[in-house]
């Protein structure tokens, strides 16, 4: 049996990755992309954290949240996303093709990875690290040529906000070649 430990902190500041099952491409489509937002918005309403940075990938997704100054439970609220995603898809989408009815071990759902990654951020350099890992993580996979080709990104809103010059990543980002999140 693994012996996992994780980090909780009331008010932490998180990086997290979050893979499909079999890294299924489902975020590739449109419904999917709706739904995962909109169960997202109904997890916040009730369990409150900020997004500081997020991208969207085919199969997996990264993401930096802080929680509230009282609240240290990422791992409710991750569990209530991937179940009500997992549930409004076979609704919504009739039980797609690649969610398959087959048992899985351990409550696996097709549709999720079980767990998730997890890092607590523990300063500004580590923040800043992990968030230009997760804005640059589109051209990393080789889904685009330049970090502001990927719609499914904050990094649009901190291009928007001066924080990230529109051309940021454009050619090769030595500092971003270490293990973050895989």
């Amino acid at each position: 049996m693994s012996n996992y430990r994780r980090a909780f902190l009331p008010g932490g500041t998180f990086f997290f990755t979050v893979v499909t099952f079999r890294r299924r491409h489902l975020f590739d489509k449109p419904e999917c992309r709706k739904i995962l937002r909109q169960e997202i918005e109904r997890t916040r309403k009730k369990h409150p954290f900020c997004i500081d940075a997020w991208v969207l990938l085919p199969e997996h997704m990264h993401c930096i949240w802080t929680l509230p100054q009282e609240d240290a439970d990422f791992s409710k609220r991750w569990s209530l996303i991937k179940s009500r995603f997992s549930k409004q898809t076979k609704t919504t989408l009739h039980k797609p093709e690649w969610m398959n009815a087959s048992k899985q071990k351990h409550r696996e759902s097709t549709v999720w990875q079980r767990r998730f990654w997890e890092h607590l951020i523990r300063d500004e350099e580590d923040y800043q690290a992990h968030m230009d890992y997760i804005h640059y993580n589109p051209v990393k996979h080789g889904l685009v040529g330049r970090v502001k080709d990927w719609p499914y990104s904050t990094f649009h809103r901190y291009v928007a906000a001066g924080l990230y010059p529109v051309n940021w990543g454009g050619g090769a980002v030595a500092a971003l070649d270490h293990d973050i999140g895989e």
